[in-house]
């Protein structure tokens, strides 16, 4: 009789000591990777801040969008203030660890969970920060969080902002022809409205005075209010007949076309009454010069008026307390503030939509942007639709040769410290970082040069990279572009232009 041998996994001992191990094993590594990679050369840099800022060791940091280190430890300090802060330990790699002395840090969101990560802001000094050098609070920002934004906003501005939302999109459907001629004849209306604001504010306007004359057309007219009133109701009864009788409305509309007709034919009869209408005029013109001698008896009506007229002057008291306060409202240092205020608003808008503006009325972008913007979230789920993406579906990359051997640089990876420059994959095809911001939609003398979309898939476009990237990140193309299919091809007439932008920082020269 053969004796039966066990397997060794059927022993659960055995299987939960190997499971125990890998788990001790995925512990090590995940700890290890919030530490940085053993045996990588760095360099620490020491970073001020005016608080945490929700930051955590391990986090991020990144220039230029790349990752080049991690936090590695934080603890409250006194600032030169006087007021406590935060210094934060920055492990630097060893290739991107000269750090000029003016340069910039910033914490930004990288999720909306709560997840922060560094970003370094290199400056333009030649001399660099030793290693554990530190870079002062004054050089160091730290946005509004989104939680504290949300914050500001009760239940009742909640609702309000939500009805608010509801009505804005009401005004919008179905309306984008109208949005474009109003984004392409805008320019041009705040080209003339910052002439008239200023004007308003200038003190020889006067504007105040122009108040108080408003008063007094107000106080003049105040004894003929009953005509006025008068006339608005009996315009009133005329309407609200009107609407009790719509038929005989209808009816009068309709005839009034054949009653013009016959009038015309009328007025050829009409003609001799006309004439002697003019001469009876004569006749009234020499009338109303004995007109003089008949004041007398008119006189004692006028008379009449007087009492009333003594009734009015409380009525005017008040208009003028009421006028007082609007030019004291006028005078108000708040208000002339709030006019310049307005003109900074305008500089601001002006140079924004001189950038954008031809790209809308140029290339049309906006509409081919929301056009297929519903199939851009057609991907049925369970739920309904999604966004339709390949993205996560692209081949694993890994670069063999060059700076960036050895890294994961393919579109979907996260923390590389390199672009996609064509590296082996194990499925699908080679990629190529492209990401050309700030593409022309004109040229500098107002042509078309739409580059977006309308060039293919170019390559060596890296004006501050080796030539042997095929990168493209330089925001141009060599030539004009042209217009798109429903474009123009230049900018409309009388509308004014930038091809580059200008707010921010300066754009190089050398890549335009």
């Amino acid at each position: 009789m053969r004796r039966r041998h066990s397997s060794a996994l059927a022993n659960p001992v055995i299987v939960g000591a190997i499971t125990l191990l890998v788990v001790n094993v995925a512990t090590v590594l995940a700890w290890f990777a919030n530490q940085g990679l053993p045996f990588v050369p760095t360099r620490e840099v020491r970073v001020e801040l005016e608080n945490g800022a929700n930051l955590l060791p391990g986090n991020e940091v990144r220039q230029g969008g790349y990752r080049i280190g991690i936090v590695k430890d934080m603890q409250p300090v006194p600032l030169d203030d006087g007021t406590v802060g935060a210094r934060v330990v920055l492990q630097i790699d060893e290739k991107a660890s000269q750090v000029p002395v003016d340069s910039k840090v910033a914490i930004r969101p990288r999720s909306i969970l709560g997840l922060k990560y560094v970003e370094l802001e290199k400056g333009t000094s030649s001399q660099m920060l030793p290693d554990g050098g530190t870079i002062p609070a004054n050089r160091t920002h730290i946005p509004v969080e989104l939680d504290e934004f949300e914050g500001i906003f009760d239940e009742r501005t909640r609702r309000g902002a939500q009805k608010n939302l509801r009505g804005t999109g009401d005004a919008l459907a179905q309306r984008g022809v109208s949005l474009n001629r109003t984004i392409e004849e805008a320019p041009r209306f705040l080209r003339h409205l910052q002439p008239v604001m200023d004007t308003l504010n200038d003190r020889d306007t006067e504007i105040g005075r122009f108040f108080g004359e408003l008063g007094d057309f107000v106080r003049i007219t105040r004894p003929v209010k009953d005509a006025y009133a008068h006339s608005f109701t009996a315009g009133a009864d005329t309407f609200e007949a009107w609407s009790r009788h719509p038929r005989a409305l209808q009816d009068t509309i309709e005839k009034s076309g054949p009653t013009m007709a016959v009038g015309r034919r009328s007025l050829r009869a009409q003609r001799p009454f006309l004439v002697s209408l003019r001469d009876f005029s004569i006749q009234l013109d020499r009338t109303a010069r004995e007109l003089p001698r008949t004041l007398p008896r008119i006189i004692p009506a006028l008379e009449e008026g007087v009492p009333v007229l003594r009734r009015t002057p409380p009525v005017n008291r008040e208009l003028g307390k009421t006028l007082a306060q609007v030019e004291d409202l006028m005078e108000a240092p708040g208000t002339g503030a709030s006019f310049r205020a307005l003109g900074d608003t305008m500089n601001i808008a002006n140079p924004t939509l001189r950038f954008l503006g031809p790209y809308i009325t140029v290339c049309n972008y906006f509409n081919y942007s929301f056009t297929h913007l519903a199939e851009h979230l057609s991907e049925p789920d369970p739920t309904g639709g999604s966004q339709r993406t390949m993205l996560n579906q692209a081949g694993q990359q890994i670069d063999d040769e060059g700076e960036g051997a050895g890294q994961r640089t393919n579109i979907n990876a996260l923390g590389a410290s390199f672009p996609a420059n064509g590296g082996v994959v194990n499925s699908g095809a080679q990629q190529h970082l492209h990401t050309n911001n700030y593409s022309a939609a004109v040229d500098h003398e107002g042509n078309a040069d739409c580059e977006s979309g309308q060039r293919g898939y170019p390559e060596r476009r890296a004006r501050y990279w080796s030539d042997e990237w095929k990168i493209v990140v330089d925001p141009h193309i060599p030539g004009n572009s042209g217009t798109t299919f429903t474009g123009r091809p230049r900018v409309p007439e009388g509308q004014t232009f930038d091809r580059t932008p200008q707010i921010g920082p300066p754009f190089p020269k050398e890549l335009d």
